[in-house]
């Protein structure tokens, strides 16, 4: 058939259209070595660090699509300027800082967005070509994995890398669904732009940092009225210190399941620690953009009922007696993994160990489907709550580069 369609070719133009049509049937199949799904932090420095070990790759996402849709504007990074992507140490942050003729004096705290242009650097840097295609489906049968993408096309792979990031795995409580209209309220994850609350009444749900991050943009936003109900002490405005992390990290790249292998109370310690850090501080930029008349705090409350009612908007009961009337609920609720909520792993979970929704891990990230391994946040349970953050990303990406070979080494001819 394509000799026929090469004499074609010369001849007419809908022979033209045969061929392209041959060439694009054989491009909907394709074979490589490994497939990384995801390209948000994690993704990206997994990708180029199998990319600089010679490991062959598709890369397939929106380039940080959870940062740039789901993340205001306004918003600024807890994190300071040597936390970084790159597992080689090269194209790091600071590197990018330098090259930009930016002092890090200057920008703290980081703003998103300046954020977001070191990783466009850093995936120029780093040569890592990402496919804008979304994995509808991953399956695996014969020791090999085959992925369908949105575009049609299918993929077959030896090993693959889910980067799922948070945006699967938002928290909502039960009262919510039951008692609000979905247009009442919204998760932080899908709040980014403010308008739309402009001169509303909103009440936040949750204490801590993207609590207090979400009033004070509602607050710069006019909203008429923020509060903010939570069921601890209000955290305190100081600044994090996170150099307590740096050992931990030195740990999990030279110590094989350190962090797993540690006694239930040890690593109790170490999940307090990092919670005192992340979350019973809140950053004290935050102190001047909350001190409005429009803010108020309810500590030591939860939401005890709520309903809408016509002409008013939600009514309020608190768990201490106060009754407030608001227009809107935010959750600052917070995520919490489950795998099953991953829609493109649905053809391969259900053989898939799992732990309360966490993926059982090995030592490099591989989960108990061999050849599959998973990164970023529903990695914390096995590896620490620091691979919820960015910190995490060059350890990540060594590890799990290193269990690549294995995997891509030990696959079916």
């Amino acid at each position: 058939m394509m000799a026929s369609v090469q004499r074609n070719e010369e001849g007419t133009d809908g022979a033209q259209i045969v061929k392209s049509a041959v060439v694009d049937e054989r491009e909907t199949r394709a074979h490589v070595p490994l497939l990384v799904i995801g390209a948000g932090p994690y993704g990206l420095a997994t990708a180029a660090c199998a990319k600089h070990a010679g490991i062959e790759q598709l890369v397939v996402g929106k380039p940080m699509a959870f940062w740039r849709e789901n993340m205001p504007a306004g918003m600024f990074l807890r994190s300071g300027p040597d936390w970084h992507l790159d597992a080689a140490g090269v194209h790091t942050f600071m590197a990018y800082l330098a090259e930009r003729g930016i002092d890090p004096s200057e920008v703290d705290p980081i703003p998103v967005a300046l954020f977001l242009d070191y990783v466009d650097w850093f995936e120029e840097r780093a040569d890592i070509d990402v496919s804008p295609d979304l994995v509808r489906d991953l399956s695996k049968s014969n020791g090999r994995f085959e992925a369908t993408l949105e575009s049609g096309r299918r993929v077959g792979t030896d090993a693959v890398v889910a980067a799922p990031g948070i945006s699967h795995f938002t928290v909502i409580p039960e009262w919510v669904e039951q008692s609000l209209s979905p247009e009442r309220w919204t998760h932080t994850c899908h709040l980014v732009r403010f308008g739309q609350l402009r001169g509303k009444r909103v009440m936040i749900v949750g204490g801590r940092q993207s609590a207090f991050e979400w009033a004070a943009l509602l607050a710069d936003g006019d909203a008429e009225e923020v509060h903010v109900v939570y069921r601890h002490d209000t955290p305190e405005f100081t600044a994090s210190d996170w150099h307590f992390v740096d050992g931990l990290m030195d740990l999990t790249a030279t110590v094989p399941g350190w962090f797993r292998h540690l006694p239930a109370e040890e690593r109790e310690t170490v999940i307090k620690r990092f919670w005192a850090e992340g979350r019973l501080k809140l950053e004290p930029w935050l102190t001047p953009r909350l001190d409005k008349p429009s803010v108020h705090r309810w500590p030591h409350a939860s939401v005890a009922a709520c309903e809408e009612v016509p002409g008013v908007g939600i009514k309020a009961e608190l768990s201490d007696g106060t009754h407030l009337e608001v227009d809107h609920v935010v959750l600052a609720t917070g995520y919490k993994p489950d795998m099953r909520e991953v829609p493109y792993l649905a053809g391969v979970v259900d053989d898939m160990e799992l732990v309360d929704g966490f993926p059982v891990l090995d030592e490099h990230f591989q989960s108990s489907v061999s050849g599959l391994f998973v990164t970023g946040f529903p990695a914390t349970r096995d590896f620490g709550p620091f691979f919820g953050f960015v910190r995490g990303c060059p350890v990540a990406a060594e590890l799990t580069t290193a269990g690549l070979e294995e995997a891509i080494g030990r696959a079916p001819a």
